[in-house]
């Protein structure tokens, strides 16, 4: 796992150190196998769509992170049209706060649309299947998670579609895609397993991960000291 070609800058120094871009360069070292997963793929021309295509690497598009960043915006649609594997990601607290998976499928479904000029150009259906299968596709594991089949890992989720804002529906991956939020997400399984019922956790103490929390924070707090200055909201 590895981010690739998010930023300018770094697309820059490896044309300038190797004469390559970042995906022709971990080409060129035998990097790039479909064990490999990679996040962002920002700064990508075609050559390098195709060396990924043809390695079956896996990349994780994190919409969000890249706007807040300001990195650029992934070409996932030319990637779908590809074959490529595809899935969703939120990249770590520090570039997207939240981590909320629910909010990166609705972003992406309307990120690409807003940049393209073109409202058909990722569908919800595809934005739903990024987040599901199209992820499973990323890390190569398709035949075991990502859909709900027979001989698959039993993993689910129960969504919660009485809530005002969730009235009325039309179309339904439309619905889940643009109008659900991941509160509404009531309970939880992977293979087979309930983690979460009616809202409640039922492998996680929430208190103490809250506590834990908060004691981390002050560490993180004294030790960067004088850095941490009045919120800026950026």
């Amino acid at each position: 796992m590895t981010h690739l070609a998010e930023a300018k800058t770094e697309f820059d120094y490896a044309r300038s150190n190797f004469g390559l871009t970042p995906t022709g360069y971990l080409e060129q070292i035998g990097f790039l196998t479909p064990r490999v997963v990679v996040a962002h793929s920002i700064q990508v021309d075609q050559p390098d769509l195709e060396i990924l295509r043809l390695r079956q690497v896996g990349i994780v598009h994190c919409p969000q992170s890249n706007m807040k960043l300001a990195s650029g915006v992934s070409p996932v649609p030319v990637m779908l049209k590809k074959g490529m594997r595809v899935g969703l990601g939120t990249d770590g607290a520090a570039s997207n706060n939240d981590l909320n998976l629910w909010e990166e499928i609705d972003t992406a479904a309307k990120l690409h649309k807003l940049v393209t000029g073109d409202p058909t150009v990722l569908t919800a259906e595809q934005a739903l299947e990024m987040a599901t299968i199209g992820g499973a596709k990323a890390l190569h594991l398709e035949e075991r998670i990502g859909s709900l089949e027979p001989g698959k890992l039993a993993d689910l989720i129960v969504v919660r579609m009485d809530a005002p804002h969730q009235s009325p529906v039309y179309n339904l991956t439309s619905h889940l895609v643009y109008a659900t939020k991941a509160s509404d997400v009531i309970d939880v399984m992977v293979n087979g397993r309930w983690l979460m019922l009616n809202r409640r956790l039922l492998t996680l103490n929430e208190r103490d991960v809250l506590t834990d929390v908060r004691r981390y924070q002050l560490q993180v707090r004294s030790g960067l000291g004088a850095v941490i200055k009045a919120p800026t909201g950026h």
